[in-house]
């Protein structure tokens, strides 16, 4: 009876969507709530509930638009960057907003960012706008250059031909009278097409290289600001890991791929994304922005995140300690577990080393890279003071020498900067290698950049640091405790936006405040006692 309720109310669904769908006939594109009715309520066998919307809805790739971070920032450039105000619009809606993008420009129009946000955008081209990196953006997707250049900045390939019904293209066949039901409710065709699961595809939108400006608004030099596919490729992960693998991993045990007829299949991919960003869910349920998605949907991505943080991206080990005439010594190695830097993509990311020292009667007779309650990590001199910066260090001796594995932006004087249409260089690069990345022989584009570069102990997969502690007579044993810490939005990052006019940044602001004392997350953590 239950079986028979659930294939009536997928059938109504499917009904309803289809005559929206109908209305829309012409449209490239439709929002995700013209999926969900048939790809909500998947579970394996075992009862693992697997709903693609669910799992979508929750993400950053659903909440890419909603972001207020990103939305803060493109106001900045655009306040800072004013006679290019329109192309800047045009250029960061066409992965944020990719749906109103396409087909605004297919029509002769340019993209635009701040005319489809807040409750008074209304319309069609808000609502394509709203609705994220939609099911029907990465499932029309060509395979047209894909991996090359070309298709780096947004450069992904879809038919705006109009030709109908649509193409729907993902990794597995589907029996053609399911496509032909599809098709009828959605004005959608279900294809096979295996580049759909490839890291190319990803990296036509985490592929980006950024013209900085001139007052007059034209380019002065660029930035190569996100590369993770390019950092993927110098790794050895290349051979055998896909972008797919670890963010959007496969379910444990077969389930359907929709509830309405589907069979049970092995390799469903769960559509999770799991990355590096737990903050920016919270700042959404906290600012209520976050719609369709429910504050549940919002709490199980920043929970998935934290865990896959903790859980998948790096371990720490401590070597033997040397307690040598009034100086503890020891080694910290931090091991990267990802295929790209760590971390990686957009440069307000940063990790870094927390390490403490105690004596016999447990006290802490050294620290260095604890976290205020606001955000800053006591000893870096970035965030005392917006024009310097902490660099790579060999050995720590001192409380405030701080590793911090970041990245540092330049302008074409040499000033450090966190606006990115200023930024034309690397002052800093020692975010920490993959494994199979050679740093002698990295592109430009990947390069290691300062201290790090020089460093024999910063290869790839791994850095080692070397501890040498003052710590006086006596106190023996000494444990060394080191943890590797992580926050998606640095100190620097969120307190330059403070001085930006404009609602985007005060809602920013007021969110961040209010998160910054769970705006980090332990990646790793160890621990070891001398004469162990």
């Amino acid at each position: 009876m239950q079986a028979i309720i659930h294939l009536s109310l997928a059938v109504a669904l499917l009904l309803t969507a289809k005559v929206e769908a109908r209305a829309a006939a012409a449209e490239l594109f439709l929002t995700s709530d013209n999926c969900m009715a048939c790809h909500n309520g998947l579970a394996t066998a075992k009862g693992e509930d697997v709903s693609i919307g669910f799992d979508w809805r929750g993400s950053m790739m659903s909440q890419s638009a909603r972001d207020p971070y990103w939305q803060a920032s493109v106001r900045r450039e655009v306040r800072e960057h004013a006679p290019a105000a329109a192309a800047i619009e045009h250029e960061c809606s066409l992965c944020h907003m990719p749906m109103d993008h396409v087909r605004a420009r297919s029509q002769g129009q340019t993209g635009r960012v701040f005319a489809n946000l807040g409750r008074s955008a209304q319309g069609p081209r808000a609502s394509l706008a709203q609705d994220g990196v939609s099911c029907s953006v990465c499932h029309q997707i060509e395979p047209d250059n894909l991996g090359k250049p070309e298709s780096f900045v947004g450069g992904f390939v879809i038919d705006t031909s109009g030709k109908t019904p649509r193409k729907a293209m993902g990794p597995v066949e589907v029996k053609p009278v399911l496509a032909r039901l599809m098709a009828s409710a959605t004005n959608f065709y279900p294809l096979a097409a295996p580049h759909v699961g490839g890291s190319e595809l990803c990296a036509t939108c985490h592929t980006l290289i950024t013209e900085a400006l001139g007052p007059d608004g034209k380019p002065t030099g660029r930035l190569p600001e996100q590369v993770p596919y390019l950092e993927w490729l110098a790794s050895s992960y290349r051979e055998g890991a896909s972008c797919a693998s670890c963010h959007m991993p496969e379910t444990r045990d077969p389930a359907p791929i929709a509830n309405l007829l589907a069979e049970p299949r092995s390799g469903l991919t769960r559509h999770e994304f799991l990355g590096g960003n737990f903050l920016v869910p919270a700042m959404l349920k906290l600012l209520g922005l976050a719609m369709p998605a429910l504050p549940q949907d919002l709490d199980r991505a920043a929970t998935r995140a934290r865990a896959h943080i903790e859980k998948d991206a790096a371990q720490l080990a401590v070597g033997d300690i040397e307690v040598k005439d009034g100086v503890v010594e020891a080694t910290i190695t931090v091991e990267n577990l990802t295929g790209h830097k760590l971390p990686t993509a957009y440069p307000s990311r940063r990790s870094w080393l927390h390490v403490m020292v105690r004596n016999g009667d447990g006290a802490v007779v050294f620290e260095s890279g604890a976290v205020g309650a606001n955000g800053k990590i006591a000893g870096n001199d970035n965030d005392e003071d917006a024009a310097r910066f902490e660099p790579h260090y060999l050995a720590i001796e001192k409380p405030d020498q701080v590793q911090i594995y970041e990245a540092i932006l330049g302008d074409s004087q040499g000033h450090v900067t966190t606006g990115l249409l200023h930024a034309v260089q690397y002052l800093k690069d020692n975010r920490i290698l993959p494994s199979g990345f050679d740093k002698q022989k990295a592109e430009a584009d990947v390069a290691v950049h300062g201290e790090a570069l020089a460093d024999a102990d910063f290869t790839d997969g791994s850095d080692r640091v070397r501890l040498r502690i003052p710590v006086g007579g006596g106190g023996a044993p000494f444990k060394v405790e080191a943890e590797l810490l992580y926050q998606p939005i640095g100190y620097r990052w969120a307190e330059n936006l403070r001085a930006v006019d404009g609602p985007e940044p005060r809602t920013f602001t007021r969110a961040y405040d209010s998160l910054v004392a769970v705006s980090f997350q332990r990646m790793a953590r160890t621990e070891r006692l001398s004469g162990d």
